[in-house]
């Protein structure tokens, strides 16, 4: 049985704890997730990590297909590739960010979902064997699931990612 004070002291904290953490948001109600509204405060911080980005057309416009762009890129998508390049200690090079030009869908480019990156036998080697394989796509790409359940796709000359979360 709780004593007075204890249970005060436990009513005094949960109290604290509500109010600290904010309205009770329902299961239904997903917050649309946090992105670097521009290009250049994801540039910074993939710059950082030491990952390296390429474009066709030498720019980082979202609005041309030749560029490669962090513009409205999620956060999570950031960190995923980040932590990516961390876990494989793999050099990391981005071809295709959010700009025009990639396949539509909620989970897609140009809503930040996703990030190309090109091949190399280190990156290969990683996801090939560090993730499970889940079988074709619909374009016949081989896909892999890592256990945190972001989708590494292996295209013609690149890796399709796509992150559902910050976690490898």
């Amino acid at each position: 049985m709780f004593s007075k004070s204890l249970s005060r002291s436990l009513m005094t904290a949960l109290a604290t704890a509500t109010i600290v953490s904010g309205p009770v948001v329902s299961a239904g109600a997903a917050a649309p997730p946090a992105k670097y509204q521009t290009h250049n405060e994801a540039a910074a911080v993939l710059k950082r990590a030491g990952i390296t980005w390429t474009s066709s057309g030498g720019c980082s416009n979202r609005e041309k297909t030749n560029c490669t762009s962090f513009t409205k890129i999620n956060k999570a998508t950031v960190s995923g590739i980040v932590a990516f390049k961390k876990a494989g200690k793999c050099a990391v090079r981005i071809t295709g960010g959010t700009e025009r030009g990639h396949a539509s869908g909620t989970y897609s480019h140009y809503n930040g979902y996703k990030v190309d990156i090109a091949l190399n036998s280190c990156v290969n080697k990683y996801i090939t064997s560090h993730f499970k394989n889940a079988g074709k796509r619909g374009d016949g790409a081989t896909m892999y699931k890592s256990a945190a359940g972001n989708v590494y796709a292996r295209e013609g000359s690149h890796w399709d990612i796509t992150y559902y979360n910050g976690r490898v």
